[in-house]
């Protein structure tokens, strides 16, 4: 099989979804999958230092960066629109057997979707959360107008659309598009082993050592819920913690965070060692007690699962697509999303150490058991199999 991935970027600016789908790769072409991939050279504001219009190695993936549009007008640079891009698959997309389109609302995957169908070249989508109820009213009436002009009817000539959770699916059947859903949740690479990582943790930012380390590790946006996870901390009485607070955003937010640490009295406790990656990251999250993720809509959650993994006590609210799966597996808390119930189960966790341990050694457990990129890829070689060789073309 030969299968053509297509995203709007892979640069690390763009969160998650982006260094997702290069794992997704990585893991594929372990299973002898022949796949390539076609982005841009966007990283955000800036833009990525990697060879164009040839096919290069970028993280181990045969890749073709396109250069990206870059007006100084924030929306159109938003857009990522790319000529050369378009020329190439135009004339290159039916050469592949399936092309997995990732992302919604910008023009790499809008592009790539309309080519596709008027080729007859089988695709799918992966829109990453860009269906669920809470993005969709970010930009609401340009989103409503795409949507109702361009992208429905590429969705709908999408063989699958393939969701992360079942949250996900319970929202995008809201639209009523008609698309079969596959639920394949993402993946996640296990990380060496930092030795002595707990120790190194307290020794970097001098913390005693027996201390509690509260770790919230993601992009900074008002949609994460800190102006209720920074008062429940304030609550917190029973014991003494630390908070590390990972992650960066707008330079207004990070403001406005900064403001609520000092008003609730925890900007003494409080570390920001901003956005984090490789071994720094994998330091806090092994060298951590507790990790908590307070958002108001989380389409999957990498984090949760790298939490989750390093052994950490996780707590998350019922946005996080994850949450069900954490209940019902008893592997974490999920708490409303509540400052009362926030502060109950953090002052729960830090009274009941034991117990807490002894839950995130069990979600360890079952995140080896079903969340690794080798199990995930496996699957998805089936829905790939399935779609080639047996169902017929819908475009």
């Amino acid at each position: 099989m030969k299968i053509l991935h297509v995203i709007p970027s892979v640069g690390s600016h763009r969160g998650g979804a982006s260094q997702a789908v290069l794992e997704m790769l990585q893991s594929l072409k372990n299973t002898k999958v022949n796949v390539e991939l076609v982005t841009t050279n966007d990283n955000g504001t800036d833009l990525l230092d990697v060879p164009l219009c040839q096919l290069t190695q970028y993280q181990e993936i045969p890749t073709r960066f396109f250069p990206r549009f870059s007006p100084q007008v924030s929306f159109v640079r938003e857009f990522a629109f790319s000529w050369e891009l378009t020329k190439w698959l135009w004339k290159h997309i039916h050469e592949y057997d399936l092309v997995h389109i990732h992302a919604l609302f910008s023009y790499a995957s809008t592009v790539a979707m309309i080519i596709a169908r008027f080729q007859q070249v089988p695709y799918i989508n992966q829109p990453h959360g860009l269906l669920c109820e809470w993005s969709l009213q970010q930009s609401q009436l340009k989103k409503k107008i795409y949507l109702s002009l361009i992208e429905r009817s590429n969705l709908q000539h999408s063989h699958i659309l393939q969701l992360t959770s079942t949250k996900e699916v319970q929202e995008v059947e809201l639209l009523g598009l008609g698309v079969p859903p596959v639920v394949m949740p993402l993946g996640l690479q296990i990380p060496a082993d930092i030795p002595q990582a707990r120790q190194k943790l307290r020794e970097m930012f001098n913390i005693p050592p027996e201390q509690t380390i509260i770790l919230f590790m993601s992009r900074l946006h008002y949609k994460k819920g800190l102006d209720y996870l920074i008062p429940a901390l304030s609550k917190v009485k029973s014991k003494e913690f630390t908070f590390i607070l990972a992650g960066n955003g707008s330079p207004d937010y990070e403001t406005e965070i900064s403001e609520i640490l000092i008003n609730h009295q925890l900007d003494h406790c409080t570390h920001r060692p901003g956005f984090v990656t490789g071994e720094m990251k994998d330091t806090l999250l092994q060298g951590s007690d507790i990790f908590v993720l307070t958002s108001h809509s989380e389409n999957f959650g990498v984090v949760v699962l790298e939490a989750m993994a390093a052994g950490l006590t996780t707590i998350v609210t019922p946005g996080v697509a994850l949450a069900s799966m954490i209940q019902e597996n008893d592997v974490g808390y999920v708490p409303e999303l509540d400052i009362v119930e926030i502060t109950s189960v953090i002052e729960h966790c830090l009274n009941h150490s034991q117990k807490s341990k002894e839950m995130g050694d069990r979600a360890r457990q079952f995140i080896l058991d079903n969340y690794t990129w080798d199990k995930i890829a496996l699957k998805m070689v089936s829905v790939y199999e399935d779609i080639i060789f047996r169902s017929p073309t819908s475009c």
